[in-house]
């Protein structure tokens, strides 16, 4: 049979790139495509503001792809993952706890580094592969498979006829609908506004997770911006106040997230345009099908909670990856895909679950519920077994 390349790849995110990245390095002929066009510049319309920490097994990932090195300049260390409970009477710290990566590694827990730089990093990257056919500006429509190849059409009137096709193509995947692979979806009422801000104290490497009501605000180190301390911000509330936040004026917004801040890191101000996105747990009930392997969005969904959604998403794709090089002659059967869905449905479900609890309990108004967070807080934390443990799950190495 005659394929156009061996793997294609539906959705250009960062997900999309790195997979693109990753088996364009390892010698594999891929296609990705993707119907927007990527933003790589920070202060563009429609830049996505959202920052992914990548912890240390993604690292590995990333220079598998190529694309470490040119990102290490910009990357901003988290040594510290910082958990504040302020669900008193005052939006003041009560509880603070320090999980620090030294307990567990030489290295810090991961690196932080804005979305819009890394689809950049990760461009430049395909350039120089001559092996990668990266095609923005064009989607994916429809999906014919047979045991031995899949056959995708796109958005331009052509078709693609694969070894293997990825999707990584967001939470309402079309190839993962495409091919009737159903998805659980658990909604929370919630919104989440990401953007960036400075502030006059430094953020010492520390990301900080802020619990109150309705969500946490969560504080993620960037570099310095124009030599002032800088961090990324995921404030998870209620819808219906989340949209009314992001049409705030700019003086009262920074004050309102500064005082959502406990001002641990003095007045904030807001140095982005503002995006909602909207908080959802979602995952598929398969995660592969015929010719067909589910990675990122497509696969699973969660809150923005302990640095777990892409970073799941490359444990999917080094997964995967491992797969295919043991299966080079026999790519996208059906051996393979069933043993990567082996591979991952279980811990994908683990990390769900377990998500979807903390965002649960981050939600609690009640003061009792409230004073139960606290005080779960409190016990997990003076445990060292139960603490380290928590932080090497997080990590994704247990």
């Amino acid at each position: 049979m005659k394929y156009d390349c061996d793997i294609l790849i539906s959705g250009g995110g960062i997900a999309g790139l790195t997979a693109a990245a990753v088996f364009g390095t390892a010698g594999f002929d891929v296609i990705c495509v993707d119907p927007a066009p990527p933003i790589t510049e920070r202060d563009a319309d429609g830049a996505d503001m959202r920052s992914t920490a990548m912890l240390q097994p993604a690292r590995a990932v990333l220079e598998n792809a190529g694309v470490w090195d040119r990102l290490a300049k910009d990357a901003a260390p988290l040594q510290i993952m910082r958990v504040i409970d302020a669900g008193g009477a005052l939006p003041e710290p009560r509880v603070t706890r320090d999980f620090d990566a030294s307990e567990i590694s030489e290295q810090p827990f991961g690196w932080n580094f804005p979305n819009w730089l890394l689809r950049r990093a990760l461009l430049e990257r395909l350039k120089l592969l001559s092996n990668v056919d990266f095609r923005p500006g064009t989607g994916t429509t429809s999906l014919f498979t047979r045991t031995a190849s899949a056959k995708v059409g796109l958005t331009d009137g052509t078709h693609i006829v694969a070894r293997l096709l990825i999707a990584a193509d967001g939470r309402d995947s079309p190839m993962r609908n495409a091919a009737g692979i159903d998805v659980s979806t658990r909604r929370y009422g919630q919104k989440a506004l990401a953007y960036a801000v400075t502030h006059p104290i430094p953020h010492e490497h520390v990301s900080t997770e802020i619990h109150r009501t309705g969500g946490p605000f969560t504080l993620v180190p960037l570099p310095d911006r124009d030599g002032v301390p800088s961090s990324a911000v995921v404030w998870m509330d209620d819808g219906a106040k989340t949209l009314e936040r992001a049409k705030m004026a700019v003086p009262a917004f920074e004050a309102a997230m500064s005082e959502r801040s406990c001002h641990i890191l003095g007045p904030l101000t807001l140095a982005s345009p503002r995006n909602v996105w909207p908080i959802i747990s979602q995952h598929a009930e398969r995660l592969s099908g015929e010719r067909i392997a589910l990675i990122a969005e497509a696969a699973h969904v969660l809150p923005p909670i302990g640095a777990q959604g892409l970073n799941m998403s490359l444990q999917d794709l080094a997964t995967l990856l491992a797969l295919a090089e043991t299966h080079r002659e026999d790519l996208g059967n059906a051996a393979m895909l069933e043993a990567y869905h082996k591979a991952r449905y279980r811990d994908v479900q683990l990390r769900i679950n377990g998500i979807d609890l903390l965002n649960r309990a981050s939600q609690a108004g009640n003061p009792l519920a409230r004073d139960l967070r606290a005080t779960g807080l409190d016990a997990l934390y003076a445990m060292a077994p139960v603490r380290k443990l928590l932080m090497q799950m997080g990590l994704g190495v247990r």
